[in-house]
């Protein structure tokens, strides 16, 4: 068996991790919202129609913010139209995604589900037909106590208290075309810090995520970061970055090497932040929001058909991407990529929640069951909070037809509160198993007190509501041995998750 080994100490930090990296993502598209999380007909719906089996599994994720209503929905919208008496509001047309949006769930129904959920509200506000007057709206609206317009509107829709939401989105891939309401950098630039001024004059104690280049493969990638960053220093905290990955064209060693691809966005963007800081002499530092990443692919030719139809139905089954193994094994390489950048990228969102490319499906007629993706999720927000490690990493490597020396295992390590190291592993290779030597000198007597193991024979293998535990993680036993822990078997395409104490 061929060897790598990982080379671990307390004092070797990349940074604190911050919870919000586990955060994910709900837009008003396709079932998201609608027989997603919402669907007060169905058997498992709570007095307010929201779908308690849905509830459970976004809970059992650990899912600490949700970013809100969009997305490229957010760029049409009108929040106004989902406060108030439900049957008096009206139903809209949305280019986003070509569908008409009935506004059952709004501003209200969301801050009480996410609750419900154990989370908080990552809002978006609209920049793209809207602007600074109303950011400024919707922020007194949504925390201020003062009495006045919007704040006593708030009270006559039924919220005495203010909702408090402290995390906030200044638009939506503003760069892309196909957005509504699309700008120039220059547009952009001076809508989002303008929108900043005045939302943080109302309430000093929010955060602020400015955006940055819809991907990195935008024409606009590098010289919009540097122009949003030159006009809006002062008034933003994080930059966002959006990445989505697929396998098209079914070259499984390729795709699972993507994430070096990540990394590199990654730290090129936090370049890109660091020397504005130089230029303007700056102590404040801006860090990350990758608030939209994912494998997403699967579904862009029955999506297609819908849009060229411009049928404007609701709740169709738009962007329901059936993840397979080896999606799973990126999603995987991908949270270990953001932790392993954890002193930049300080909030991150898993793009979407439900239905819509998510980790969670459900059934209209039945229940709700764990896509693949779930699991190594669900893993990482469990046992990755603390401190990421520095990951001294040797491994065997392999060639593909985009990339050069490929490691077969991606790593990263979580030291926790209670002084344990969590190490998260994805083996890349297709025909061989590694023993993963751990060298934890200096940590003292450690030892493995569970192994949990992902791994599928069949790289296509998928979940479904009939066989919802066909790709499931199981535990197996590891072999120790002295002087450091040694033989720890990764298979051949597997997620790994190692915990020592």
């Amino acid at each position: 068996m061929e060897k790598a080994k990982l080379t671990l100490d307390r004092d070797y930090k990349i940074g604190e991790i911050d919870k919000r990296v586990f955060g994910s993502f709900l837009e008003h598209l396709g079932r998201a919202i609608y027989t997603g999380i919402y669907q007060p007909e169905h058997p498992q719906a709570d007095e307010e129609g929201f779908r308690k089996d849905v509830i459970a599994l976004i809970r059992k994720l650990g899912v600490p913010i949700i970013r809100w209503p969009g997305g490229n929905f957010v760029s049409g919208y009108h929040w106004e139209d989902g406060v108030g008496a439900v049957d008096k509001r009206p139903q809209r047309l949305d280019l986003a995604w070509f569908t008409t949006e009935s506004n059952k769930v709004g501003l209200h129904e969301f801050c009480s589900f996410a609750k419900k959920a154990d989370s908080e509200v990552m809002m978006a506000v609209n920049l793209g037909t809207r602007g600074v007057d109303d950011a400024k709206n919707l922020v007194e609206y949504c925390n201020l106590d003062t009495h006045s317009k919007y704040a006593d509107m708030r009270r006559q829709n039924g919220s005495e208290k203010p909702f408090d939401i402290k995390l906030w989105c200044l638009g939506n891939e503003m760069d892309g075309p196909w957005q509504i309401g699309h700008k120039t950098a220059e547009e952009y630039a001076r809508i989002a810090n303008e929108s900043a001024k005045v939302m943080k004059w109302l309430d000093p104690s929010i955060e602020l995520v400015a955006c940055g280049s819809s991907a990195l493969g935008m024409p606009t990638f590098g010289d919009w970061e540097r122009t949003v960053l030159e006009e809006g220093y002062s008034n933003i905290d994080y930059l966002s970055l959006h990445q989505y990955y697929g396998n098209a064209k079914n070259d499984t060693p390729n795709f699972l090497a993507q994430s070096i691809n990540l990394d590199s966005f990654i730290k090129g963007v936090a370049a890109i932040c660091d020397s504005v800081q130089a230029k303007k002499h700056s102590k404040k530092k801006i860090n990350l929001s990758f608030d939209e990443w994912n494998v997403w692919y699967h579904s862009n030719g029955q999506d297609k058909k819908f849009y060229d139809a411009r049928s404007w139905g609701q709740e169709p089954p738009l962007l329901e991407d059936i993840y397979n193994f080896e999606d799973a094994l990126l999603v995987g390489s991908m949270l270990i990529t953001l932790l392993n950048n954890a002193d930049r990228v300080k909030i991150a969102c898993l793009a979407q929640l439900v239905n819509v490319i998510a980790p969670i499906m459900t059934s209209k007629t039945g229940g709700a069951w764990c896509q693949t993706i779930f699991y190594p999720f669900m893993h990482a927000s469990k046992y990755g909070r603390g401190t990421a490690l520095i990951p001294l990493l040797s491994s065997p490597v392999y060639e593909t037809s985009e990339f050069d020396a490929v490691p077969c295992v991606d790593a990263s390590a979580v030291l926790g509160e209670d002084g344990g190291v969590t190490v998260f592993a994805v083996n890349k290779s297709q025909d061989r198993d590694i023993a993963l030597e751990l060298d934890m000198r200096a940590f003292g007597d450690m030892k493995v007190i569970e192994h949990i193991v992902m791994h599928n024979d069949d790289v296509k293998a998928i979940n479904t509501e009939e066989k919802p535990d066909n790709v499931t993680p199981i535990n197996v036993k590891c072999d120790e041995s002295g002087g450091g822990i040694s033989g720890i078997k990764l298979g051949k395409l597997s997620w790994n998750v190692i915990r020592l104490k």
